[in-house]
């Protein structure tokens, strides 16, 4: 993969529609060093990507763009970057648990 942007687009490739019927989320992505912001918006089955900061993301997830790629890939496991201080969520920490169902390996 090589960018955060190629990451980002994959993830909502991976989308998977059925897990957000009734759903009305915003998922932030604050990727620190390249100073991007993403967010998805999951709206009743649907998703849509969108560049730059939102301030009604419900969950914003900041890492580090190898990380990104590495979750998005399957290499990393989200879990473990979270409990080795690689990704920190800010917001509703449950809904980031959302996201395997959303956008599943």
């Amino acid at each position: 993969m090589t960018s955060v942007v190629d990451a980002v687009q994959k993830m909502k490739e991976k989308f998977n529609p059925s897990a957000a019927a009734g759903l009305d989320l915003v998922f932030g992505f604050n990727v620190t060093d390249e100073d991007k912001q993403y967010a998805l918006i999951v709206k009743d089955g649907t998703c849509e990507l969108q560049e730059g900061e939102n301030a009604d993301a419900n969950c914003t997830l900041v890492m580090d763009s190898e990380t990104l790629k590495g979750i998005v890939s399957g290499e990393t496991d989200g879990m473990q970057a979270f409990m080795g201080g690689k990704l920190r969520v800010e917001g509703d920490m449950m809904l980031s648990m959302k996201l395997s169902e959303l956008f599943p390996a």
